[in-house]
């Protein structure tokens, strides 16, 4: 089985969560390629992902058509490759939930949604009901096209391969949609879902202020990133960038500390896979006390300054 991984960029540079999708793609057996389908820099994108460890051939699609992620034109340019290929992956983020639904109708296929983990060639979990429950799905199409959650698969190493690249074309500009421009968050902070650490606060914190005033220096001491709970997303104390959860960002970090966040379901689906989690509610029946490793039962406006203090 011939695997092709949609690669996702942060311009000439590798998003994590490709990585996570190689390993994934190595799990089906057989050749592993990887697709880069970008503007100027993909061929420099393109010279990092031949080097990933398993990658035995890059594709390079340069052309400002797929500059921008835009699924009216990049997912025709996947379906054109798959002649070739038995399966398609990439990372269930938002862009890839974008592209790969268009790539499955265009194929007449089933997708194969958000899994986590490989039980055959055909055969995957994957979670339902908020990750309440896993479900063992097995695909009965001849292509395969599948969507990975990163958190679930250690990353392929960034280095050691030394894969062929190649040139590809597709049909570019399906003149269907265009870019018009991109409002982005910029934090010097480490990105949310590959971040090692992650302080989230929820909405007993009160408003944005105070959310800035108790969970930044906590997170500042620590070098960890800021999340957050829909329901603090929802009352506006942070951008919707930060939400942890079902709806949100699904992120994993060795540690993770709740602050004021009740643990509603939504929110647990997005974190509970986390290795080292910390709970501060003063609710001792919360919810989050539930998944918690390590819980305290406190009043988060005394102990989250005392904490900080003594970092």
């Amino acid at each position: 089985m011939t695997s092709l991984v949609l690669a996702e960029t942060n311009g000439a540079e590798i998003a994590d969560a490709t990585f996570a999708t190689v390993t994934a793609a190595a799990a089906l057996g057989g050749p592993v390629h990887v697709l880069l389908a970008g503007g100027d820099d993909a061929a420099a994108a393109g010279d990092a992902a031949a080097k990933i460890a398993g990658v035995e051939k890059v594709l390079v699609a340069s052309d400002a058509a797929y500059a921008n992620g835009l699924a009216e034109n990049v997912a025709p340019l996947i379906v054109g490759l798959m002649d070739g290929y038995d399966a398609v992956l990439a990372p269930a983020t938002t862009t890839g939930k974008n592209i790969l639904p268009r790539v499955a109708a265009k194929l007449d296929v089933m997708q194969v949604s958000d899994i986590i983990a490989v039980e055959g060639p055909k055969t995957f979990k994957r979670p339902i009901y908020a990750g309440n429950a896993i479900a063992t799905v097995e695909s009965g199409d001849a292509k395969l096209v599948i969507t990975v959650r990163a958190t679930s698969f250690d990353k392929a190493e960034a280095t050691g391969g030394s894969a062929s690249v190649e040139t590809v074309s597709g049909a570019g500009d399906a003149g269907l949609s265009s870019f018009v421009s991109l409002d982005a968050v910029e934090s010097e902070r480490p990105e949310l879902t590959s971040a090692g650490i992650v302080v989230s606060g929820g909405r007993a914190l009160k408003d944005a202020e105070t959310f800035e005033q108790y969970i930044t220096p906590l997170a500042d001491k620590l070098g960890a990133a800021i999340g957050a709970s829909r329901a603090a997303v929802d009352a506006g104390y942070v951008p919707n960038d930060y939400q942890v959860g079902q709806t949100g960002k699904i992120v994993a970090p060795e540690v993770y500390i709740a602050v004021g966040i009740s643990g509603a379901i939504q929110h647990l689906a997005g974190m509970k896979d986390s290795k080292v989690i910390v709970a501060i509610n003063k609710d001792p029946d919360a919810p989050i006390f539930q998944v918690a490793d390590i819980g305290l039962v406190a009043d988060l406006f005394n102990a989250v300054p005392e904490l900080t203090e003594k970092l």
